[in-house]
């Protein structure tokens, strides 16, 4: 029987988290019922459960996931003080007058919001209520139009400062500056796969994307002093707080609270910092950063009594046995994780699984850091796939009723399929030699 609570247990998480349980109180009740269990059975020493406590307050005092209310502040306050908002209509207007260039600054932006806030509800809330109705009304496809924003607003979790980074940094036990510099490239190279496919589409299919009329386009004077007002300042606090990590000068934490600092300021300037900005970006903050905890919390426990009822054992040799070697581990984590993203968070799945699979990782010789890249492109299809992905969700309360939600699906296929490729080619990248 002991050779049985391993898988016991973790498919009975799953199947409280799939009734609609939630996660962290599904993880932490699934630990505490096993323990019992399996300590009337002989299996498990209760005396293990006195390292709980410990663990619960070395989470509550962790350094590292000090950066992610940080970041989530800095990108809500760009948000509710419409810097965003500004960001998207000067990017509208230096690419508009392109056949789908309106979807192209859409994506750029995209990369900005990512860059300055890595919170994804943010950028496609923001997107999705000021380009959708632009861009319907030049005439774009429903659902290419829809698909843009959702693709575009996920970027925010591959490219640096990315809240996914930040918490796979802690569940691996690698540096998140590591983590954020290997991550530049593959979402520079994500992005622009994003704008190639646009780019291709407008070019074959001109009744898709058109350009935008000359009577809405501004030009000389007018346009750069747009730029220089709405795009150099969010641009100069992505360089500051990125730079600041990348040359070593500050941590992800110390950057994180920099450029918490910076969009107040920049709140400030745009003369858009108020008393109820600022409320409604603690209120998120403060709302994710408790759910972040919690899940912090619950995934403790659990991984403390699947430990100690040899529950990694068994993931241990579940996965170093996959034919294939390295690349077969990688494939079927990276199946399993994608598959999981239809129905869980990407919060839930960096909690639950990533923990589980860094022993078997280090065992078949795979660099932690690129498996964490691999990792976060594969979460971040779970922002896209539905029925439950996050993005859609987000888009569908900003679309006007007429829209149907199956556009919105048909829209981020060729989106989820550009993810897939990527990713296919970092898993390539990132196979041992």
């Amino acid at each position: 029987m002991s050779g049985l609570w391993g898988p016991a247990m973790f498919f009975g998480a799953l199947l409280l988290i799939f009734s609609g349980y939630p996660v962290a109180f599904a993880l932490g009740g699934t630990a505490l019922l096993f323990a019992l269990i399996g300590s009337l059975a002989g299996d498990f020493d209760l005396v293990l459960m006195y390292a709980l406590p410990e663990r619960t307050f070395g989470t509550m005092s962790n350094y590292t996931l000090l950066a992610v209310p940080f970041f989530i502040f800095m990108g809500t306050v760009l948000e509710k003080s419409r810097l965003a908002e500004q960001l998207l209509e000067t990017i509208g207007m230096l690419f508009g007058r392109f056949r789908g260039g309106l979807a192209l600054g859409v994506i750029f932006v995209g990369a900005l919001l990512a860059a300055a806030t890595g919170v994804v509800g943010a950028s496609v809330t923001a997107m999705g209520l000021i380009s959708l109705p632009v861009m319907l009304r030049n005439g774009y496809r429903e659902d290419f139009s829809l698909g843009v924003i959702a693709a575009s607003g996920t970027l925010g979790q591959i490219i640096p400062p990315s809240i996914v980074l930040i918490v796979l940094g802690d569940q691996m036990g690698v540096s998140v500056g590591d983590l954020f510099r290997a991550a530049l490239i593959p979402g520079l190279v994500l992005t622009g796969a994003y704008a190639l496919y646009v780019t291709g589409l407008a070019f074959f299919r001109r009744d898709v994307a058109p350009a935008l009329s000359e009577d809405v386009m501004l030009s000389g004077m007018e346009l750069a002093r747009k730029v220089m007002i709405s795009l150099f300042p969010p641009l100069f606090l992505i360089v500051v707080v990125l730079g600041s990590i990348f040359a070593g000068v500050a941590t992800p934490t110390e950057a994180g609270a920099l450029g918490a600092v910076g969009a107040m300021v920049l709140a400030t300037l745009n003369r858009q910092l108020s008393r109820q900005t600022l409320e409604a970006a603690m209120e998120e903050t403060s709302r994710l950063t408790i759910m972040v905890v919690f899940l912090l919390i619950g995934s403790t426990a659990f991984a403390l009594v699947f430990r100690g009822l040899d529950g990694d054992i068994w993931i241990s040799d579940a996965l170093t046995g996959v034919p294939g070697g390295a690349l077969g581990f990688l494939l079927v984590v990276n199946l399993v994780v994608f598959v999981l993203g239809f129905f869980i968070d990407f919060f839930e799945i960096a909690f639950i699984i990533v923990p589980l699979i860094v022993v078997p990782a280090q065992i078949l010789g795979i660099d932690l850091v690129w498996l964490g890249i691999v990792l976060a492109m594969n979460l971040q299809t779970s922002f896209l796939t539905p029925p439950f992905g996050f993005s859609l969700f987000y888009l569908r309360g900003v679309t006007p009723p007429r829209i149907p939600t199956v556009a919105i699906y048909r829209g981020v296929v060729p989106f989820i399929a550009i993810q897939v490729v990527v990713l296919a080619a970092i898993i390539w990248m990132a196979r041992p030699a």
